[in-house]
């Protein structure tokens, strides 16, 4: 159970890391992080409607895994 938990928790920090770039990584709206860092480049060269979307889909999958395994998680630390 203790080689699970650890796989475990390295999986979540990777995901973790992964997750906050993703969001970073989206079009700002205005005023956000993504403005602070250079937001006229990302505006005119992440413009495209299916680099967004593809975006979304996997940061949207990036965080059903990161959720899957705080769950996971979860019910190894009840068990034991």
């Amino acid at each position: 159970m203790d080689a699970l938990r650890i796989i475990l928790q390295v999986l979540l920090v990777i995901t973790s890391g992964f997750l906050t770039l993703l969001i970073l990584l989206h079009k700002g709206k205005g005023g956000g992080l993504s403005d602070m860092f250079g937001g006229g480049i990302t505006a005119s060269a992440g413009s495209s409607g299916v680099a967004e979307r593809n975006l979304n889909r996997i940061t949207i999958s990036f965080a059903v895994v990161w959720t899957l395994v705080i769950v996971l998680l979860g019910l190894i630390q009840k068990v034991d």
